[in-house]
């Protein structure tokens, strides 16, 4: 079923991050922006989490529209809540049951992760799950059916995956779309083997694309970009805990192929805005709106170990949270989609070098001068 956007709509790309049980709060994002009704989706680029997250909007839009992508959305968490009360790591031990006030989402000294921790250091998936028992794979199949999402026509999907083989990033595209395509985006390897899709392995995209935001410039007509973040990109403090610096490592990795992408849309933007491109070459590159709708607050208090956790108290604290944060940002910039960013990209995500530019873009300027004036 295909819904077209409403008339008097905006439209945006969406790039929704993975981050484990901490996609929740984009649930939240994408819950409030389905429900405003001003806004349509044109493509969506998606990692891990952020995979589950799209996959579960597009076939919902795909069999009812908005209010359909809600209750689906809402389904996959609560499938995910209601699995994860058997086979989550983050379990009351029964002296954590007798104290009471056990907040898995606020502590990574819990007996249950530690000794979880401690074995998915030792042994791979290959010795400690030979099986390859995921439970992430039923609530998949529980929550939407591929086969019809592959049908969609409403939403672009850009599914991005971990070639083992070369490390380079695979795309698949909505019509590609099938169980292990996202079970492949979400597979951390040392939790699972990796998932062969076609004769070819496939690790977590967040390595190598969370998200990859190329596809959105070359398949949708649309120039917004709206970044989902989950995983912060300031902390305010060096940690100091085993657990807190190998958090923070994979928050600086899982973030570094976004940034890389960044940097090179505000380099294509620089040139767009100091005519530095030749005429013939102009039409090749478009001035991309970039939007981003942050985690930070909401993760600075989160431990490691609530990527893993279940409790349906925690996943919807999470998504209000995005609610609130995108409520906020549609009545601060709604009228800004379209328009212009409402992120500086350069202040805000890079560490760029202004000096050695405006020096380059001096010297190109002089020399273009001097060419006209000959």
């Amino acid at each position: 079923m295909k819904h077209k956007h409403e008339k008097g709509q905006k439209t945006v790309n969406l790039a929704l991050q993975g981050g484990g049980a901490h996609g929740a709060f984009a649930w939240g994002v994408l819950d409030r922006l389905l429900e405003d009704g001003r806004i349509g989706i044109d493509g969506i680029c998606a990692t891990s989490a952020g995979s589950m997250n799209a996959s579960a909007l597009a076939w919902g839009m795909h069999k009812g529209g908005p209010d359909k992508a809600r209750e689906a959305l809402h389904d996959f968490w609560q499938n995910i809540s209601r699995t994860g009360h058997v086979f989550s790591p983050m379990q009351k031990t029964p002296m954590e049951k007798l104290w009471g006030n056990f907040m898995p989402w606020k502590t990574d000294d819990s007996l249950s992760y530690f000794l979880f921790d401690s074995i998915t250091r030792l042994f791979s998936p290959y010795q400690l799950n030979p099986f390859d028992f995921n439970p992430l794979r039923d609530v998949l199949e529980k929550s939407i059916n591929f086969e019809e999402l592959r049908q969609c026509d409403c939403v672009k999907l850009f599914i991005s995956a971990t070639h083992v083989s070369s490390g380079k990033v695979r795309v698949f595209n909505t019509d590609e779309i099938t169980l292990d395509v996202i079970m492949a985006s979400a597979c951390l390897p040392f939790l699972f083997k990796a998932v062969s899709i076609e004769g070819e392995d496939y690790w977590d995209g967040g390595y190598i694309g969370n998200p990859a935001l190329f596809p959105l410039f070359y398949e949708t007509k649309t120039r917004d970009v709206v970044i989902v973040h989950v995983n912060p990109m300031n902390r305010s403090e060096t940690p100091q805990s085993a657990h807190g610096i190998m958090n923070r490592i994979n928050e600086i990795s899982f973030n570094a192929s976004l940034l890389k992408e960044l940097r090179a849309i505000a380099f294509v933007k620089k040139l767009l805005e100091h005519d530095m491109l030749k005429d013939e070459h102009k039409g090749d590159f478009t001035d991309v709106l970039v939007h981003s709708i942050r985690a930070d607050e909401a993760m600075c208090d989160l431990s490691v170990a609530s990527k893993f956790s279940s409790d349906w108290d925690f996943l919807t604290g999470l998504r209000d949270k995005g609610r609130d944060v995108m409520a906020a940002w549609l009545d601060a910039h709604f009228e800004d989609i379209g328009v212009r960013d409402t992120v500086d990209l350069h202040a805000e995500f890079l560490n760029s070098n202004t000096k050695m530019f405006e020096n380059h873009h001096g010297r190109h300027k002089n020399k273009t001068q001097r060419r006209k004036t000959a």
